[in-house]
């Protein structure tokens, strides 16, 4: 895979994932208890020996950026990096990225230093184990110019997707944006008998491309204002002739672009068997090396929930939930069906034995109840608070917290106060 150049895209507002996406760009969202969501395709690239990757970056980047360089460096020997590209006013363009395509356009002169003979563009916010030779040596066998990794979906999830109407060959003879449920009727593709019986006929884009790099130039060309690969480039490709192959990919796949997709994905991960699975030594997801010491539990039961390390946990009863890197909960607590993300400092012992009502330190308090909650990055949450998640709470922006499809958010930095109930 020498010849590969991957671009991870990572530079979008991320709205849907707000209040997560408030100081943070939507790739450098914690998941999983120790990762950010960028460390996904990163991995996979990682795993499949790919070594040049650069990252694209715009909006609220500062901490993406800084977990980039933090993390991914190759020793001297060793041609790989993983480089970041903030977008850039130049002598040809002074706007920021206007799309996916547009900013692999402002970038691709960076990336011409560099001897490859195809680009991968891999989004920053998928989670997915995918074996990228597979893909390539089939991009290779077909004589394709471009090639699309997609997955099949049923009718109720092809409308949020660019649907493909694939030939039996593997060739991709038309492309859809987020067709409605009265057009699906002709888009159905080839898939196999399970597939049927599981209503899983459209064929929808995954946002995961391979371009020949002369065909990548040529497309810009052909098309100077497009500004999208799914909108605009992937359809006038087809269009105009061009050889586009789809590679049906039957692994699992989430694309995090919702807080309810954010939290069901995570909580998965707390499975006996997760359909994610972080434990695959061929398949090993990379972060950050903390140096962190072991976590502390005392008097917890705990069940079905993940603990990452620097954490101290007095809790009575942690179930279903995810625990992020230097958690503190205090005695009595009870967390059910929650993401916690930790903080990004220890909680000082004098904060701690002080016990300021109108300032507690980082963590949770004594005797709190959080239910379907996630709890961002360096929150304090007060003694006898009492959080309970769910439909019966009316979604919103509030003071120290939203609501977001019933799940109760408290953003990066907030503060709830002694016995709040929400």
């Amino acid at each position: 895979m020498e010849n590969v150049l991957a671009v991870i895209l990572g530079g979008g507002q991320g709205s849907r994932l707000y209040p997560l996406t408030r100081s943070r760009s939507k790739p450098a969202v914690p998941i999983g208890g120790k990762y950010r969501l960028v460390d996904i395709p990163i991995s996979n690239c990682l795993n499949n020996n790919i070594r040049k990757i650069y990252v694209l970056t715009q909006f609220n980047s500062a901490s993406l950026n800084r977990h980039i360089k933090n993390t991914y460096s190759f020793d001297p020997f060793n041609p790989g990096f993983v480089d970041v590209l903030a977008a850039e006013q130049t002598i040809t363009s002074q706007n920021w990225f206007q799309g996916t395509a547009d900013a692999v356009r402002q970038s691709i002169h960076h990336m011409d230093n560099h001897d490859f003979e195809y680009m991968m563009i891999l989004s920053g916010d998928q989670l997915y184990q995918m074996d990228f030779k597979t893909m390539l040596a089939a991009h290779k066998a077909s004589g394709a110019e471009v090639s699309i990794a997609t997955i099949p979906v049923n009718a109720d999830d092809a409308t949020g997707f660019g649907i493909m109407k694939v030939a039996e060959n593997g060739s991709i003879d038309s492309f859809v944006e987020k067709p409605s449920k009265e057009e699906l009727g002709d888009w159905s593709s080839e898939v196999s008998d399970e597939l049927r019986n599981e209503g899983k006929v459209y064929l929808a884009s995954m946002g995961i491309y391979i371009f020949n790099r002369s065909v990548m130039k040529e497309l810009f060309d052909e098309q100077p204002e497009a500004k999208d690969f799914g909108k605009e480039i992937i359809p006038a490709a087809i269009q105009n002739g061009r050889k586009v192959s789809s590679f049906v990919y039957d692994g699992y796949w989430e694309d995090i672009g919702t807080i309810k997709s954010f939290f069901e994905a995570n909580l998965e991960l707390t499975t006996a068997m997760p359909k994610f699975n972080l434990y695959d030594t061929a398949n090993m997801v990379y972060t950050r090396a903390r140096m962190l010491p072991a976590s502390k539990i005392s008097g917890t039961t705990l069940e079905r929930t993940i603990v990452a390390e620097g954490s101290v946990i007095e809790a009575s009863r942690i179930e279903n939930s995810l625990i992020g890197i230097r958690s503190r909960i205090g005695r009595g607590t009870t967390v059910a069906s929650s993401i916690v993300m930790g903080n990004d400092y220890f909680p000082r012992f004098d904060e701690i034995a002080t016990k300021n009502a109108s300032l507690p330190p980082v963590g949770i308090g004594e005797r709190c109840f959080i239910q379907n909650c996630i709890i961002d990055k360096n929150s304090r949450i007060g003694n006898d608070v009492r959080i309970n998640g769910g439909t019966h709470l009316e979604d919103g922006n509030y003071d120290q917290y939203s609501v977001v499809d019933g799940i109760v958010v408290v953003p990066k930095s907030s503060v709830i106060k002694d016995g709040t109930v929400i």
